[in-house]
């Protein structure tokens, strides 16, 4: 499930090569080759640290709510609850907003491909709401009355995972006219982002397995080997088919300016010179971002059940119950999809302000990560009794491992945008709230060195 649920190389065709009105800031532009690769490798490294560090929390407390529960049982006593409610919120909250973007991703590149194939077709942002709205709807069904199918489906999206990687990595390096050089990959930085440094991209959703954890057999073993499990052959996949695309991509500019709205499909346009290859390359793409819908909606859905469960939810009564002829938190999966479906109404008013939202996943999770690893650093240095370890433990490695993902998740909710903006301008409203993570990480270090026994 974490291995499609992550999908990092069909991920990367629209996040790291994506450059135009219809999504948001594009690491080629941000950039350029150098930072994609060099940022790619950092990133693997703190988020393999990261899945080390929650894996071990998750064998100790395997539970749905995940991080907020880590909080209850990590943080001091006199502020555990409001800083679990928080971190239950915004995790939550970045689970919506991920989970949108895979069906949106579908979407978008269905009207993609139906430019490159009509020109005369004029792409509206409601026709890709519409088809956002069915994949939504049919990742719904399945969630509700087709859960025994679930498995199946898994299955089956993890082969087509591998099997769609091996074909398109075959044929882009056969069929590609012209390979640009190493020093174009490795050296070639560009920066039109409108900051004076670089920025990187990094993965998120690992902790899909987390919330899913009562479901599981023996999930204090098997959640943390899942988390690691998917984060590495996630990131094999998707250092390769990043350097393939890198070295075979053709004209930069043509592929940036592309009127299909995704260099992915105008370099598969060119390396296969026909539409159809490029409709067969895309289809691969869109197909697994609608199957990734579905377990995105149920670990979405679990999260939002632990909350009403935990009664930190409006209606948490109503929406805690679960259903007694399909033992599933039916109400949370309709009240998830619901939230789903407002968020697409704010895409027919404006791509640009759903995108901001949809950039909020990424700065929701990883302010979930950073905050009970930081707890889970204090205790280990200063109360390490009271830690009852799970049969998964990283031992000694556990303070490395938290020192590593530390600075590397505050650099990133540092730099992290929500939105293009002109060269030179710089977003405020973005530096203070990093900034004030930046200060809580500051304060967690601060009282992890002296041993203080409050925040």
């Amino acid at each position: 499930m974490a291995v499609v649920l992550m999908a990092t190389w069909e991920a990367l065709s629209r996040w790291v090569v994506a450059a135009t009105p219809h999504t948001m800031v594009s690491a080629l532009v941000s950039g350029g080759p150098v930072s994609l690769v060099y940022g790619f490798i950092l990133a693997l490294i703190g988020a393999l640290a990261t899945a080390a560090s929650l894996g071990e929390m998750a064998s100790m407390y395997p539970t749905a709510g995940g991080q907020y529960h880590f909080i209850a049982k990590l943080a001091p006593e006199q502020c555990r609850y409001m800083i679990s409610w928080l971190v239950g919120w915004i995790g939550t909250f970045g689970w919506v907003a991920f989970t949108a973007s895979a069906p949106f991703l579908a979407a978008t590149m269905i009207q993609g491909l139906v430019v490159l194939n009509y020109e005369e077709y004029q792409a509206k942002r409601w026709h890709g709401t519409l088809i956002y709205w069915a994949l939504l709807a049919i990742s719904a069904v399945v969630n509700i009355w087709g859960a025994r199918l679930i498995s199946l489906i898994e299955n089956a999206s993890s082969l087509i995972h591998l099997a769609a990687f091996v074909a398109e990595f075959v044929v882009i390096w056969v069929c590609a006219p012209t390979k640009h050089s190493a020093s174009f990959v490795f050296t070639l930085f560009r920066n039109e982002s409108g900051w004076s440094s670089n920025g990187v991209a990094w993965s998120i959703g690992y902790d899909g397995a987390i919330h899913l954890s009562e479901e599981m057999t023996n999930a204090e073993v098997a959640v943390p080997w899942c988390m690691l499990g998917s984060l590495a052959i996630n990131g094999m996949l998707g250092f390769a088919f990043l350097l393939t695309v890198l070295f075979c991509m053709g004209d930069f500019e043509a592929a940036l300016n592309t009127a299909t709205g995704f260099p992915i499909i105008q370099i598969f346009y060119s390396i296969t010179g026909s539409a159809a290859g490029s409709a067969a390359m895309t289809s691969m793409l869109i197909i697994m971002a609608g199957l990734a819908t579905i377990p995105l909606t149920a670990s979405t859905a679990r999260m939002l059940w632990s909350l009403t469960r935990d009664r930190a939810f409006p209606f948490s009564t109503y929406l805690s119950i679960i259903d007694k002829k399909t033992s599933l938190p039916v109400r949370s999966v309709f009240t998830t999809s619901g939230f789903l479906v407002l968020l697409g109404l704010i895409n027919i008013g404006s791509t640009t302000a759903f995108n901001a939202i949809l950039s909020l996943a990424v700065l929701g999770l990883h302010m979930s990560y950073l905050i009970p690893t930081g707890f889970m650093l204090w205790r280990r240095l200063h109360t390490p009794e009271i830690l009852a370890y799970g049969p998964w433990k990283l031992g000694k490695n556990g303070c490395r491992s938290e020192h590593c993902f530390h600075p590397v998740s505050v650099l990133h909710l540092h730099l992290h945008g929500l939105s293009p903006v002109p060269a030179g301008v710089c977003r405020q409203h973005e530096l203070c709230l990093a900034d004030f993570w930046w200060s809580a990480y500051c304060k967690l270090d601060i009282l992890a060195v002296e041993g203080t026994k409050g925040v």
